[in-house]
């Protein structure tokens, strides 16, 4: 009701944005399903990054640079921790994007924490 009164209205839910955990992510990654793209800022990505992923900070993000998915592939936006992650998924699906986007749960410090690989700079 308070929202209401100040004319705010939540979040547009989307039924495209789903969380993947950390191990499922891997799995993906491993089998070659994974489209990786990598939200964080190029200092971060540089200290180290999922091997494979593509480099779109949050800062800069053009829906439109998203990398092609091939039939079968699966595209898994990450960030530090998810939260960034949100953002740009929900840019990302108000673009118009029709395919099922993917948002690692807990970011690259989840990967890592579950054994995830990570590569350093380009």
């Amino acid at each position: 009701m308070f929202r209401q009164y100040l004319g705010a209205s939540p979040a547009p839910a989307f039924d495209n944005i789903q969380m993947i955990d950390a191990q499922t992510a891997q799995d993906w990654v491993r089998q070659g399903l994974a489209v990786v793209v990598d939200v964080r800022e190029e200092n971060e990505f540089l200290a180290g990054h999922i091997p494979g992923a593509s480099l779109l900070p949050l800062s800069r993000f053009n829906p439109a640079a998203i990398p092609q998915v091939a039939d079968g592939k699966k595209i898994l936006i990450h960030c530090r921790s998810g939260a960034r992650c949100g953002m740009a998924a929900m840019l990302l699906a108000s673009s118009g994007y029709e395919g099922q986007i993917n948002r690692l749960s807990g970011g690259i410090m989840a990967w890592a924490q579950a054994g995830g690989e990570i590569v350093g700079g380009r």
